[in-house]
């Protein structure tokens, strides 16, 4: 079900910048299961997957640092957060998988593009670290659909700091009110308003709870709306 809080004028948008954990793709249990070895591995004890999933969205360093129950100890997290980052490079797809709906939704929007000459163009904005954001993407058969793939460490700051749309805008041509930005949770909204860009806001992602904190200009259940949505005018 589409739900509007503000229209999103559909032929305006000539950039999509999407979240990629959560909105794309499914990448909880691998995320989950690397969290728990990194706590198994620093003599912690593991976590309920439930709760480590309300602490992604921020960057593996805020996650790593969340399971361990903020620290005073920075060197400890240090320690942390490169076992984490080694053991999710092994394992990043052992269970990661597009959400259903995800590859024909890009199909429909690329395909609507070329055939209105509108020259939309789609992008990828995540806080994960960027080689195994553009690693995922790629093995997923996803890297055809995207002119760009950013990650948490390509800029100096990560969302909701607007630096990365910014950046994506700028390289795109486009303006603020010609852009949208789609994720799961109220960090993807809050990149959007500071940026001042239009707001997707999908519930079948990791955070869904947290859009009521910041609601997005329309929020969609399923991928293949997005698609309905844009092409509305």
């Amino acid at each position: 079900m589409i739900r509007t809080n503000r229209p999103i004028p559909a032929r305006a948008i000539k950039l999509l910048i999407f979240d990629l954990d959560g909105t794309l793709v499914d990448s909880r249990l691998d995320l989950v299961n690397s969290m728990n070895a990194t706590l198994r591995h620093m003599g912690g004890a593991e976590l309920p997957a439930d709760v480590i999933a309300t602490y992604i969205g921020d960057g593996a360093p805020m996650l790593v640092r969340r399971a361990l129950g903020d620290p005073d100890d920075d060197h400890l997290v240090a320690d942390a957060l490169e076992f984490f980052l080694t053991y999710y490079r092994a394992h990043k797809l052992d269970h990661t998988h597009v959400y259903e709906g995800v590859p024909e939704a890009l199909s429909r929007l690329q395909q609507a593009s070329m055939r209105s000459g509108l020259g939309r163009t789609m992008a990828v904005l995540s806080n994960k670290p960027v080689h195994p954001s553009r690693a995922i993407v790629e093995a997923l058969g996803l890297g055809s659909f995207f002119t760009q793939v950013y990650g948490g460490n390509s800029f100096p700051t990560k969302k909701p700091d607007p630096l990365g749309a910014r950046t994506l805008m700028m390289e795109a041509g486009v303006k603020p009110e010609e852009t949208l930005m789609v994720g799961d949770s109220s960090v993807d909204v809050l990149t959007g308003r500071n940026s001042n860009l239009w707001t997707c806001g999908v519930t079948y992602g990791f955070a869904p709870h947290t859009l009521c904190e910041a609601p997005p200009d329309v929020l969609l259940d399923a991928p293949l709306e997005l698609a309905q949505l844009l092409a509305a005018e």
